[in-house]
Parts: structure tokens; sequence; C-alpha cells
């Protein structure tokens, strides 16, 4: 997706860990897709540079679907599709 299309997103959960370093990221995300159904969208802030590296991996390996990433000041914000 390009990045237009991202900040278009309605997700369903949006999981804010801008606050902790890594591994809080990632671990935030696992807690939040159990909550999340087939289909549905996330999307992880984080200010932990590792975390938009280390979530598309995750979900690679969880099967769920890497949307993309948003560089905001001083952030990101990655999406996804959960499986």
């Amino acid at each position: 997706m390009d990045q237009e299309e991202l900040k278009n997103l309605k997700v369903d959960k949006s999981v804010d860990a801008r606050a902790v370093a890594c591994p809080g990221p990632l671990l935030a995300a696992k807690k939040a897709v159990r909550e999340l159904e087939s289909g549905q969208l996330m999307e992880v802030l984080s200010a932990d540079s590792a975390t938009k590296r280390d979530i598309p991996k995750w979900a690679q390996k969880k099967g769920h679907e890497y949307l993309g990433t948003i560089e905001e000041s001083g952030f990101f914000r990655i999406y996804m599709k959960v499986k």
C-alpha cells in the first residue's frame, strides 16, 4: 500500500507504544492482536526504530499481513491485517 492508502485506513485497534522501548511495542502488539478477529486492521505507534523491522517480521511469522509503515515526526505508524 502507498502512504496515502495507509493514511486513509480505518483501523479496528490502535496500539500506542510510543512511550516504551524495544521489546515493549512488539509485546503490546502481541497482546492486542488477541482482541481482534481475522481481517481486522491494527496500527502500532512506536518511537523505537527497531519496531518498524520487528512488527513486519513477527506479522509474517504469524501469518498476518503487514500493510506498511508511515514515518511521522518522532514515531512510526505500522499497519497490519490480522489473519
